[in-house]
């Protein structure tokens, strides 16, 4: 029998698999930071530091007792998460590690066909000569190897070593050991990671249940499509023959879009949804959410889920950008409410708000604004500014 869930439940129960429901509030502590990203799965790493650094923002967003020096210690020094790559660079549990082999090994078939297109030839030259001299010499940065002679440029200019250390990381072979001003830090994967973590290995179908099973879980409900690409691990086929060969413990489930339309077919485990329990309210507070926050990573689940659009604008060019550079989605309870432009001006002490826009049949009331001016003041005491500053004209 299919069961029918409502679109209220079905936010309500992926907002809480994606660890927005407790209470923000919360102490948090060092373990229950490695749980939290152990239960939403990854945190994804960006570069962009308009406001604040992508995966700190996803982190201080679900628990604003949140602690920079306690992801730094569980990355750089505990080994109990490391960085790789998911659908991209993202912070993972160490626990995991041993599934991500598969993902290596993958790697190790196909990226050199990928990079010959946009390298020039002879650039695996230098991958043995890279992997001797961080075994050999410890941990370096990109910029420790680079030729004299290299003229800086994009993606498509590494120089070889630059290659080489992007391979050996994307293969496996090196890991993140830490980062020196957001510059990645390289040093061999067994001097990264416990022991513990690298054993033992799993065979093909053990990983193929691990990857489905685990997304399922933390996605709550999915097509076979959503369920592949949560971690980015395996193919839409892989995911479909996994739901054909596990009827027998799973669900259909038809999830009611945000539109009223018609209901999408969807699959959870048995038991659904007596098996999540009550599913908790999520808070009323109104919060600020990365662009690059797993809640929305998955733009047609937000809009069927959530009836919110979204993209991220930073490489359209300005005069076609619909909202701007880099603006964050505004989450109240269960629904995405809005959106924000703005950024944290560190020399003035300032967080400089742009602009700001609510989603049609959302009221600009003075409780709402309330609770984003409550919201704001928080991310700028946690981004390290002092106040912030409406622009000329941000208030719409």
């Amino acid at each position: 029998m299919t069961i029918l869930l409502s679109n209220a439940e079905a936010r309500r129960i992926f907002l809480a698999r994606q660890g927005l429901s407790a209470p923000p509030g919360r102490m948090l502590g060092k373990a229950g930071l490695l749980q939290l990203i152990h239960d939403i799965g990854f945190v994804q790493v960006d570069s962009i530091a308009t406001v604040e650094r992508a995966h700190h923002q996803i982190l201080f967003s679900r628990n604003q007792t949140y602690r920079r020096e306690h992801l730094a210690e569980l990355l750089e020094e505990d080994g109990e998460l490391f960085e790789n790559w998911t659908h991209d660079a993202s912070i993972i549990p160490s626990a995991f590690f041993r599934y991500w082999k598969h993902r290596f090994r993958r790697e190790d078939e196909t990226i050199l066909e990928r990079w010959r297109k946009w390298r020039e030839p002879g650039f695996e030259e230098a991958f043995g000569e890279t992997y001797e001299r961080i075994a050999s010499g410890g941990a370096v940065l990109s910029r420790d190897l680079k030729a004299e002679d290299h003229k800086s440029g994009g993606w498509w200019n590494w120089h070889p070593n630059k290659t080489a250390l992007e391979y050996l990381w994307r293969t496996g072979k090196v890991g993140i050991a830490r980062r020196e001003n957001f510059q990645k830090v390289y040093d061999l994967v067994e001097r990264v990671l416990p022991p513990h973590h690298h054993a033992p290995d799993v065979d093909h179908d053990a990983f193929v249940d691990w990857a489905c099973r685990s997304a399922l879980e933390r996605l709550g409900f999915a097509t076979h499509g959503e369920i592949a690409a949560f971690w980015a691990l395996i193919s839409p086929e892989e995911a479909k023959a996994w739901v054909e060969a596990h009827r027998d413990e799973l669900r259909l489930v038809s999830v009611e879009p945000a539109d009223g339309g018609k209901p999408r077919a969807s699959h959870a485990f048995a038991g659904f949804p007596g098996s999540l329990g009550d599913i908790p309210e999520p808070p009323q507070r109104l919060r600020v959410l990365s662009p690059f926050d797993p809640l929305i990573r998955d733009r047609n689940r937000t809009e069927r889920l959530f009836g919110y659009f979204y993209r991220i604008e930073v490489f359209v060019p300005e005069p076609k950008r619909q909202y701007g550079y880099y603006v964050f989605p505004l989450l109240e309870g269960d629904r995405l409410v809005g959106r924000i432009d703005m950024k944290a001006d560190r020399k003035a002490g300032t967080l400089d708000v742009r602009r700001l826009w609510w989603e049609p049949k959302v009221r600009a009331s003075a409780g709402r604004m309330e609770r984003l001016e409550a919201e704001l003041a928080r991310l700028a005491k946690f981004t390290g500014v002092e106040d912030v500053r409406w622009l000329e004209g941000a208030r719409g």
